[in-house]
């Protein structure tokens, strides 16, 4: 296999993981989008806002090819979890716009990059990452959040799936998931002893 072909395979899933993302929003109202569902706030918006953010910084700043994006509290740019919330004058469109407009930035970097091109690490240390490196580790990021997208939007009214009408969810209706969970916790009680 060809560097270009490894190159193609990892944008193919990194391209797969921003459209799940996309799906998730879908026929959901403006508080859903936005409203936290566990304890340290994971919410839908909030997750988008959050990837487009890293793919700023792993596509653009590290490659010397910046563009407008929410700063990432991680890299020390903004206060805690600040990319991780919409605020209310935030909006659903501009939110999808910016995401849309910061991949169609990492797409043009991606295409005009060999996989060993090096770009630098922003910080104290410098550290050189390889356009492969930064690649792999955006699948990674990216799918890692639409996995949590994947239960924000579960929570909220039951649509499950990688891709719209569940595609590759098990066949099932809601009486049959009902009873699939009701094993499930049985055999999680049993095995705890309870």
């Amino acid at each position: 296999m060809t560097g270009t072909e490894h190159k193609k395979d990892l944008h193919v899933y990194l391209q797969d993981a921003r459209d799940a993302f996309l799906w998730k929003l879908d026929g959901l109202s403006e508080y859903d989008i936005r409203r936290p569902l566990t304890p340290t706030g994971t919410n839908l918006l909030g997750l988008v806002k959050h990837v487009t953010g890293a793919e700023a910084f792993y596509f653009g700043d590290v490659f010397g090819r910046p563009v407008d994006a929410p700063e990432l509290w991680i890299a020390g740019r903004a206060e805690p979890n600040a990319d991780l919330w919409a605020t209310a004058d935030e909006t659903r469109a501009d939110t999808v716009a910016h995401y849309r407009r910061v991949w169609a930035h990492s797409d043009a970097t991606i295409d005009a990059l060999d996989l060993d091109a090096t770009g630098l690490l922003p910080g104290g240390e410098g550290k050189e990452l390889t356009l492969h490196r930064v690649l792999v580790h955006m699948v990674a990021e990216t799918q890692r959040h639409a996995g949590h997208a994947d239960v924000v939007r579960e929570l909220i009214d039951g649509a499950t799936g990688q891709r719209e009408k569940g595609r590759n969810m098990a066949p099932g209706d809601a009486a049959w998931w009902a009873g699939h969970r009701a094993r499930v916790e049985r055999a999680a009680r049993e095995a705890s002893g309870g």
